[in-house]
């Protein structure tokens, strides 16, 4: 199944193309990793090729069972210039990457799933991060909420600020703290959305 979706260009940064990993990603998603602030808040290392097609190999297994389906987030930016970053300059592929979005325990039999992202380090601060997750958000309802979904989590550790103004920005109301458990050293923050009214 290929899936494409979209989110709308602000004045400030451009429009967002989500679409499940490719192979063609290996040498931007190296880069992006290469943060430190990245590496923090992610548990898979991304530190080589091999690394890297391990981790594109584990969100192909993801979307074949339907139980972690990742997206890729690019600028679907056909203005770019020599400072795109990954992917972008000149003569390049426009659409550099600038992050993950996730749906991941997805289990529309008992009404819930969980959300995740993370944005590389040169697109932080550009609404990104909210306006993938919208994009994700909306399609997951659509198209398991027929199935029987009508909730969705997102949880961060509470040292994470930028992921709570992430989480309402995107409508994911603070529900409660939750404890410390591995592989998390911290008490994380409990965010949830409830299907959009029709």
């Amino acid at each position: 199944m290929t899936v494409v979706l979209r989110a709308e260009a602000t004045p400030s940064a451009p429009a967002l193309l989500l679409r499940p990993w490719q192979d063609e990603d290996v040498v931007p998603l190296i880069e992006v990793y290469r943060d430190p602030a990245l590496r923090r808040w992610t548990r898979v290392p991304v530190e080589s090729v091999d690394d890297a097609y391990r981790w594109l190999a584990l969100q192909r297994v993801g979307w074949e069972s339907r139980k972690r389906i990742s997206f890729a987030v690019l600028a679907d930016d056909s203005e770019g210039g020599p400072d795109d970053g990954p992917g972008g300059g000149p003569g390049g592929d426009r659409r550099r990457l600038l992050g993950n979005v996730v749906l991941k325990s997805v289990n529309p039999a008992v009404g819930s799933a969980e959300v995740g992202y993370w944005t590389a380090a040169y697109a932080r601060g550009q609404g990104v991060a909210p306006r993938a997750l919208e994009a994700l958000t909306g399609w997951a309802f659509d198209t398991f909420g027929p199935e029987g979904l009508d909730r969705l989590a997102l949880l961060h550790q509470v040292d994470n600020p930028a992921s709570c103004r992430v989480a309402e920005k995107t409508g994911y109301r603070f529900d409660r703290l939750m404890p410390a458990r591995p592989p998390f050293p911290r008490d994380g923050h409990l965010h949830v959305r409830s299907i959009r009214p029709v």
